[in-house]
């Protein structure tokens, strides 16, 4: 019987609500039967992150994978048909789904050497180490059934007036208003590269032996989108955020992948306009200081 750990519980009734209740309460068996159906042993004890139990496991032929079980949401559902297009480029590579579950088998990377230990020690390097992943995942045209950009912006954009309401008046409703202003310039030519979205260091790993050569670092738990790579930049600029770092991240990413400065910009805007609406909607009284910082130090009022 696999234990579900306590965060893993807490973080799906929190976002959740009734289906993180209805996905806890079915992982044990959907575990057991994983295990079963690519005979697998379990090997260490559980991770987790928000979303997803991660067992360590050996498969029949003795080689390591992690075997990924989460609650399939508009977000994650994209993952396997990503991870195959990608075909190991830059990322983790995918052993094993089953379309009904959602369960995933991965190649086995080092947990213990996430991103964020080389951030700690040279934070710039680590900025050209996403700038790299990004070279090479963006490099994928988006296939088929992968959700868009152009309707999460367009969303986006509808959510604004409301908003913009429950934004006390002064610098954060302007800077809201002004993020807003940037997407709708660009919404209408969302792009079509596969994007991973989600890249920060957490989940950027060392290869370990799983690598196989493909290169020391590698992406994981990619949330997909169909789109244009300037709305990939802000992870890589807010992670172990320094405000005076901003501009140099910002210009280290955009000239790795070649983007048109304007365009990046205006993209990483509208990254900040979804995380300050998501503020917004859950309730947040005052909007997150260093999302204001990026927008201001882009938009070139600091």
């Amino acid at each position: 019987m696999v234990e579900v750990p306590d965060g893993l519980v807490r973080a799906q009734i929190a976002y959740g609500g009734d289906a993180g209740r209805e996905f806890i309460a079915g992982l044990p068996a959907l575990a057991a039967g994983s295990l079963e159906r690519w005979g697998l042993r379990r090997t260490g004890p559980a991770m987790h992150g928000v979303t997803a139990l991660v067992l360590p496991v050996e498969r029949a032929d003795g080689s390591a994978a992690v075997l990924k079980l989460g609650r399939v949401d508009e977000e994650s559902a994209g993952e396997p048909t990503a991870l195959r297009a990608w075909g190991g480029r830059g990322c983790v590579r995918l052993l094993e789904h089953d379309a009904v579950s959602g369960a995933l088998l991965l190649e086995r990377l080092d947990e213990r050497r996430p991103l964020s230990e080389l951030a700690e020690r040279d934070a710039r390097q680590a900025v050209r180490v996403v700038g790299e992943l990004l070279v090479r995942l963006t490099r994928v045209r988006a296939p088929a059934g992968v959700r868009g950009l152009g309707g999460v912006a367009a969303g986006m954009l509808g959510s604004v007036p409301a908003a913009l309401g429950r934004v006390a008046p002064g610098r954060a409703r302007g800077l809201v208003a002004d993020c807003a202003a940037a997407v709708a310039e660009v919404a209408g030519e969302p792009g079509d590269r596969l994007l991973h979205w989600d890249l920060h260091y957490g989940n950027v790993l060392a290869g370990g032996a799983g690598g196989g050569g493909r290169g020391p670092w590698l992406a994981i738990d990619p949330k997909p989108l169909a789109g244009d790579p300037g709305f990939e930049l802000l992870p890589a600029i807010r992670n172990e955020f320094a405000a005076q770092e901003v501009r140099w991240r910002f210009d280290a990413l955009t000239g790795a992948l070649s983007l048109d400065r304007e365009r990046a910009r205006a993209w990483t805007l509208g990254r900040v306009l979804q995380n300050v609406l998501w503020d917004v909607e859950s309730g947040e009284r005052e909007l997150d200081e260093e999302q204001l910082l990026v927008a201001e130090l882009l938009l070139g009022r600091r």
